[in-house]
């Protein structure tokens, strides 16, 4: 099997989560049980660095289990709590 082969396999909205949280978890040096999806990134102390940084590694994880998925920039500013972008990966993949 090429190592270009993407597996797309469906993602659930309770994986996109909990992929956020332990990412921002990273970035931003805390713990992921306490990014809680109704936080916003301006309470979390998520910077537009930080922002730039997740949006690559979700790009770099779900583009492994979706082939091309892309952040747009134009959307970030849209993007207020952990639940917005939840809610915004899970709809580009059609997750449930």
């Amino acid at each position: 099997m090429p190592a270009e082969t993407h597996s797309n396999q469906p993602v659930t909205r309770a994986e996109i989560a909990s992929l956020i949280a332990s990412q921002l978890a990273e970035i931003l040096e805390k713990d992921a049980g306490d990014i809680t999806e109704s936080a916003t990134f301006e309470s979390l102390g998520a910077d537009s660095l930080a922002l730039i940084e997740l949006v690559e590694a979700l790009e770099d994880e779900l583009s492994e289990r979706a082939s091309g998925f892309r952040i747009d920039d134009e959307d970030l500013e849209d993007l207020l709590t952990v639940a917005d972008a939840v809610n915004y990966v899970a709809a580009k993949l059609g997750a449930s």
